[in-house]
C-alpha cells in the first residue's frame, strides 16, 4: 500500500523538478525579454509559480521520508490500523458504514476511504470488533460499534 503511495509521490516530485529545471526557466526567460519587471505579470506569475514548486518539492521530499518510516510490524494484527477496513453501526445515523483507514493523500470519503488521522479515522484506531468508538464532531458526539474488521494481514493472505 505505501509503496504505491511512494511511487505516486515520487512521480509528482520527478515532474515538479523537470517544471522547475527546464519550463520555469524558459517562462522566466521569455518574461524577462518583456521589458520592465516590475509591471511584467508573465514574470511575477513565473516566479510565483517558481516558489510553488520549490515549495511543494519540500512537501513531498517531508512526506516521503514520513511514509519511509512506517514499519508494517508496527501495524496490529487484530485491531484496527492502517490499511483495515472496517464496518461500523453508527448509533446517530442508525445505519452501518464501511471505511477504509488510509493515509491523507489517499483519503475520498466518497468511496469509504478515511484518513488515521480524520476524526472517525483516529476514534477508530486499536479498536477490536465489539469495541465502541466515540467521535466528536461538530455536530456532538457519534457512536459507532465496530462490527467487522479486515485489516492488512487478513487482506494480504486473501488475495
Amino acid at each position: 500500500m505505501t509503496e504505491h503511495l511512494k511511487k505516486k509521490l515520487q512521480d509528482e516530485m520527478n515532474a515538479l523538478e523537470h517544471e522547475l529545471s527546464h519550463e520555469l526557466p524558459k517562462e522566466l526567460k521569455k518574461a524577462v525579454a518583456l521589458g520592465d519587471l516590475s509591471e511584467n505579470a508573465e514574470y511575477h506569475m513565473a516566479k510565483q509559480r517558481q516558489e510553488f514548486v520549490k515549495a511543494r518539492l519540500r512537501q513531498l521530499g517531508r512526506r516521503l521520508a514520513d511514509l519511509s518510516l512506517i514499519n508494517m510490524n508496527n501495524i496490529p494484527k487484530d485491531k484496527v490500523g492502517l490499511g483495515s477496513t472496517v464496518k461500523v453501526y453508527d448509533s446517530g445515523k442508525e445505519e452501518e458504514i464501511e471505511y477504509k483507514l488510509v493515509t491523507s493523500e489517499e483519503t475520498d470519503v466518497g468511496s469509504g476511504k478515511i484518513s488515521t488521522t480524520s476524526p472517525i479515522g483516529r476514534a477508530l484506531l486499536n479498536k477490536k470488533v465489539g469495541d465502541t468508538a466515540t467521535v466528536v464532531t461538530p455536530n456532538g458526539k457519534r457512536e459507532m460499534e465496530i462490527l467487522t474488521l479486515t485489516t492488512v494481514y487478513d487482506q494480504a493472505q486473501a488475495e
